[in-house]
């Protein structure tokens, strides 16, 4: 158990390492991560490590999903379904027959195993493509796709997964009765994972305390989740409708100081957990290469080299037919949803990078059929998930932000942006005048000293003017604001130094420090958040 605390703690220090790497470096830190794990795996001394697939599929997955799901905008989601589905049913569905087909004309495997692995390599991971295409500054459509994608393709691909696991271990499959048990298990999901969401925001008002409710936060995605997944669904789309369900509900349920905390909460929690599986992802290199001692590398070479490409080609030809032709042929589509350009459509052609869930789906395939014979190609499947996962992740993760700027799509997503940052002044004036108006109502209903309200009134006046400087997009405004952001640093700054003294000094108790530093901390935290979200 120590030894196993010692190698955890290791790979915690490589996770924190290789972030830092990335930040300064420009490059997504899962391509530096897997990087990372390979190197570590093939080095001399260090014993084979092979991922447990539950880990990943019992453990990892729920929050993640369910994180992504909160910060979903249902407005957005819902609007952008049509694409959302086609991507994450339809080209899993098509990757998955693709695979399949690809493996058995050039491979000769037979179809249900090449099905499986077409089922294994299927879904997209977000994780890398996203934080790129948030840098690059994409348009806002593209991300609300490419994360809506990812809130449900592992869903269809792991429905997929376990026919074709089931149809090469029993040796049939009905195909009119696995379309009616995925219908069953996306309408008991969509329920199950709505009263989870209901039940949970309702637990959550009635403790209060925001301790507990993040607590409870932790376990609503792995309720969502667990039950279907042992009942033979999968879970995803159960922790999805959870995830939708409360983040348009929670704002009215989930108190100011639970929110603040949660938010800082999943932030850490969410970059251990991604750090760590992109981590084991390169890990099981060693592993890997035990598996195909038996296969020469030219074997290896070429049915990597097809499977990959498969996946890759599957999802350009899948894209763009299905994103034109209906707009062609169903005129009122067009005109409510006119056609996107053809550089959206090949970014988010291009960004279909493999990750964690396929080389757990692979590692999960059972040793032997019903028949008890070994399972067919099961060492072949697990080495091309890996080589596709890789493929995918470093050679396609590392060229697109090269491939967005030949696209002339860098930072596309600014105008959006700024008019985004309008209709926020805009409410954000509209709320200033509601409460200053309510400030004066209470005023006149109630006896409040003058003294009070002009403080209240000063205030007022003070949060208007920060909002116009946050929010103003003119440049003289812009400029103002950088220099009002500097000039309360170098404040807060003083306040601390005196602070500090205070307390070295003997006239200030550690309790009444920690209160005023979380205070100028808070300040602080603000400041640098308007700077961060500041156009430009």
């Amino acid at each position: 158990m120590i030894a196993g605390l010692q190698i955890l703690v290791f790979l915690l220090a490589v996770v924190a390492f290789v972030a830092f790497i990335a930040l300064r470096s420009g490059v997504a830190s899962p391509i530096l991560l897997v990087a990372s794990g390979v190197l570590i795996a093939v080095a001399p001394g260090v014993p084979p490590f092979e991922l447990e697939p539950q880990f990943v599929l019992l453990l990892v997955l729920p929050p993640v999903i369910y994180i992504s799901a909160i910060n979903m905008s249902w407005r957005e989601f819902k609007f952008n379904l049509r694409p959302i589905l086609l991507l994450a049913v339809g080209c899993v569905v098509f990757t998955t027959i693709a695979v399949s087909a690809a493996t058995n004309w050039l491979l000769g495997w037979p179809l249900a195993v090449g099905f499986v692995l077409g089922a294994i390599v299927s879904p997209p991971d977000a994780v890398a493509p996203l934080a790129i295409a948030r840098r690059m500054q994409l348009p806002r459509r593209i991300l609300v796709i490419l994360e809506g994608e990812g809130l449900a393709n592992d869903a269809t691909a792991l429905v997929l997964y376990r026919f074709a696991v089931a149809a090469v271990v029993v040796g049939s499959f009905s195909l009119a009765q696995g379309a009616e048990t995925f219908v069953a298990v996306v309408a008991g999901e969509i329920i199950w994972g709505l009263a989870v969401g209901w039940m949970m925001l309702r637990l959550r008002r009635f403790m209060r305390d925001p301790r507990i409710e993040i607590t409870l936060s932790l376990i609503t995605p792995y309720l969502a989740y667990w039950p279907p997944e042992h009942l033979g669904g999968s879970g995803v789309i159960a922790t999805v409708a959870t995830g939708l369900y409360i983040s348009w509900n929670g704002p009215r349920l989930i108190s100011a100081a639970t929110r603040l905390q949660g938010v800082f909460f999943w932030d850490f929690f969410l970059f251990i957990i991604e750090g760590l599986v992109f981590l084991f992802t390169g890990l099981q290199a060693q592993a890997l290469a035990s598996r195909i001692q038996d296969h020469s590398l030219n074997e290896l070479a070429t049915s990597a080299a097809i499977v990959s490409l498969a996946v890759i080609l599957a999802r350009f030809v899948w894209i763009f037919p299905l994103t034109y032709l209906p707009r062609w042929l169903i005129r009122p589509l067009a005109r409510r949803d006119p056609s996107p350009p053809w550089q959206w459509q090949f970014i988010i052609s291009f960004t279909g990078v493999r990750g964690i869930v396929s080389l757990a789906a692979a590692l999960a395939i059972p040793l032997t059929t019903a028949q008890g014979e070994p399972f067919p190609y099961r060492d072949s499947i697990f080495f091309l998930a890996f080589c596709v996962v890789m493929v995918t992740l470093v050679f396609q993760g590392t060229i697109l932000p090269w491939i967005i700027r030949k696209l002339g799509l860098s930072k596309t997503g600014m105008e959006e942006r700024l008019v985004d940052r309008a209709e926020e002044l805009r409410a954000r004036h509209a709320a200033n005048e509601a409460s200053s108006m309510k400030l004066e109502d209470f005023g006149a209903q109630n006896e409040v000293p003058d003294e009070a309200m002009l403080t209240l009134r000063g205030q007022q006046q003070y949060f208007l003017s920060r909002v116009h400087m946050r929010c103003d997009i003119k440049e003289e405004r812009r400029e103002m604001a950088e220099l009002h952001d500097e000039i309360e640093l170098l404040l807060i700054a003083e306040e601390r130094v005196l602070i500090n003294a205070m307390l070295g000094d003997g006239k200030l108790k550690d309790e009444a420090r920690r209160r005023i530093e979380r205070e100028l901390d808070l300040r602080e935290a603000d400041v640098l958040n308007r700077r961060a979200e500041r156009p430009g």
